[in-house]
């Protein structure tokens, strides 16, 4: 059995790489910030009565959670701004789409 004494070389047979935590301490606090927006989503949905109010707060809290989602587990946030255009600037136009014809459809109930 050889031993390497110089830094650059080792043994591939009895070699033990360093543990290194590859960035599992951030996706844990990400999978602890949802959680806890989470938490306060049901606290909300049970202590509010329906309206229109605690809708527009759902709606908030689905767009923090989609945020911290998109930028840490679909590694988003590490891109360039570029990357991150091409993928909100269609998503944009596809909800005013949504919502332009939502409208238009509710305008031709009115007219019948």
């Amino acid at each position: 059995m050889d031993f390497y004494s110089k830094p650059g070389e080792y043994d591939a047979i009895n070699y033990v790489p360093h543990t290194e935590s590859h960035g599992t301490k951030e996706l844990w606090r990400v999978f602890l910030i949802l959680l806890g927006i989470t938490i306060l989503d049901f606290g909300i949905y049970f202590a509010m009565g329906p309206s229109g109010l605690r809708n527009v707060i759902f709606i908030f809290f689905g767009l923090v959670k989609a945020y911290f989602i998109v930028g840490a587990f679909m590694h988003m946030k590490n891109e360039k701004i570029a990357l991150a255009l091409i993928i909100l600037v269609p998503v944009i136009f596809i909800i005013g789409l949504v919502m332009g014809l939502l409208y238009e459809g509710n305008a031709l109930t009115m007219v019948k």
